[in-house]
């Protein structure tokens, strides 16, 4: 059989009628069995009802259950404060010094790793997080679709960031990312990808000064300055730089000598060795003729380091066609297109791959890697945001179809 219940109002109208009724019967009992069918329920039931209602009308009894509930409180209270303390006490650790308010996902990422023992509703009374941003948080984490189309984008355009920024093995920065993503056809603004690169630190190479490697003799013989600082070519094979940079390994210092031609910024000659000499500058002389196949009357500009003006040099140059030129002040604005190229590689190359260089070894087969990125991938501002070989090819693509239409 079903047990009957009561609502508050028929024990409220119960006890009630009894108390008033008292009067008339011989004892509290008596007027209990004679009210209690009338209500519908046991004379027990409405003996326990009319106890309760004492217990709460006498102020005895009232101020022991008050304590008991406010005792109950304190304790409920207590136990919140330490929970809040152990909390706090993960956080600091967890989100390390700084007044700064940590990023939401750090936050919401606590809150995954300690809402078992703490619950969701704790955690956000101390961290400076609603709960409804951790709810809908984790409900747009398990429905993307959800998320508003700016994210949407971020997520692809980082995506595309991150292979760019990995593709030049991290040497990128915003501005040359954003203009690879431009080459691939994805259309955003550098804004855009200056904002991601930062939230997700993502760097490119910081370039800085090298310092001066030239040793010159003023008495010695040299070639006119036929450059005069001004860098331009029309046409590949017109204008050659020279110069050299240094590194220092475990097992001492090493040397890499660089040619480049001038109208696309390609390294058409280079050589690593442990030995600031002729030897080392005409090996890269040597590359440069043979790739280039031979040219006539390219200028090769140097500055004026006795390695460039020593007889065998010279004389390589005139045997091969080659017109020399030398820089007058022996400043590195002489030269500044091949200062400009060392310290890209010493940026990207030397300071950036590593920390201790072993010798030649390692360092000439990193600069083996580098220069074929350098002249086939990476991208040159002066170019038009292009690489090397590219911009060369485009300038023999358009005297083909010149030939043609004449």
């Amino acid at each position: 059989m079903k047990k009957q219940t009561y609502t508050p109002e028929i024990k409220e109208r119960a006890v009630r009628m009894l108390i008033e009724a008292l009067g008339d019967y011989p004892s509290t009992w008596s007027a209990i069995q004679a009210i209690a069918p009338k209500i519908g329920c046991t004379p027990e039931t409405l003996r326990s009802w009319h106890k309760k209602h004492i217990d709460q009308t006498i102020p005895a009894s009232v101020q022991a259950q008050s304590d008991k509930e406010r005792i109950k409180e304190l304790e409920r209270e207590c136990r919140e404060l330490k929970q809040a303390n152990e909390i706090i006490r993960k956080a600091a650790g967890f989100f390390r010094p700084g007044g700064a308010r940590p990023l939401t996902k750090i936050m919401i990422q606590f809150i995954d790793d300690h809402k078992n023992n703490y619950g969701v509703e704790l955690i956000c009374r101390v961290l400076p997080i609603a709960p409804s941003t951790y709810h809908r948080a984790k409900d747009l984490e398990s429905y993307p679709e959800k998320r508003s189309l700016r994210s949407q984008h971020d997520d692809f355009y980082i995506s595309e960031i991150k292979r760019i920024w990995q593709d030049s093995k991290c040497r990128y920065g915003a501005r040359k990312v954003w203009q690879q993503m431009k080459a691939d056809g994805l259309k955003v603004a550098r804004c855009t990808i200056e904002r991601l690169m930062r939230q997700h630190g993502l760097q490119g190479v910081w370039r800085g000064k090298g310092k001066i490697t030239t040793h010159s003799r003023d008495d010695q013989k040299r070639a006119d300055d036929l450059v005069n600082r001004n860098f331009s070519a029309h046409r590949p094979n017109q204008l050659w730089v020279a110069d050299f940079t240094y590194i220092k390994t475990i097992s001492g210092w090493v040397y890499t000598a660089f040619i480049i031609d001038v109208f696309a910024r390609a390294i058409v000659g280079w050589k690593v060795s442990n030995r600031m000499n002729t030897d080392m500058v005409m090996a890269a002389l040597n590359q440069a003729i043979a790739d280039r196949n031979y040219p006539k009357d390219v200028i090769h500009h140097s500055d004026r380091g006795v390695q460039y003006l020593s007889i065998r040099y010279t004389d390589k140059m005139a045997t091969c066609g080659v017109i020399a030129s030398v820089g007058t002040t022996g400043d590195s604005y002489d030269n500044a297109l091949a200062e400009t190229v060392n310290g890209l590689y010493k940026s990207e190359v030397i300071h950036y791959l590593k920390q201790n260089w072993t010798g030649v070894n390692d360092v000439e087969l990193a600069t083996l890697e580098w220069v074929d990125w350098f002249n086939r991938t990476r991208l040159h501002s002066t170019i038009g945001y292009v690489s090397p070989f590219e911009f060369e090819k485009r300038y023999y693509d358009n005297l083909t179809l010149s030939g043609i239409a004449a």
